[in-house]
């Protein structure tokens, strides 16, 4: 899938789950997330990236802000030894 498909394929999870892509998701928050998640990738191990996701998601879930949630999650990255 090229990534311009993304939105695409972001569209049809949404509507398949009944979650508004639009509404929950918009590109400020995705973008964030991307690079979250590629600092996971790369800082910790890639196969963090999907489990810690899923706990991001679970915590917006029971009520705490996608911000607050990724910035708890930041807070917890090792540091990167150059």
């Amino acid at each position: 899938m090229a990534e311009a498909d993304i939105g695409v394929w972001l569209g049809e999870v949404g509507g398949a789950l009944g979650v508004p892509v639009e509404d929950v998701l918009p590109e400020e928050l995705r973008s964030r997330l991307l690079d979250l998640t590629g600092d996971i990738a790369h800082n910790v191990v890639r196969l963090a990236v999907p489990l810690t996701s899923y706990l991001i998601g679970v915590a917006v879930g029971r009520g705490a802000s996608p911000a607050d949630a990724m910035a708890v999650v930041a807070e917890l990255m090792p540091e990167v030894k150059e």
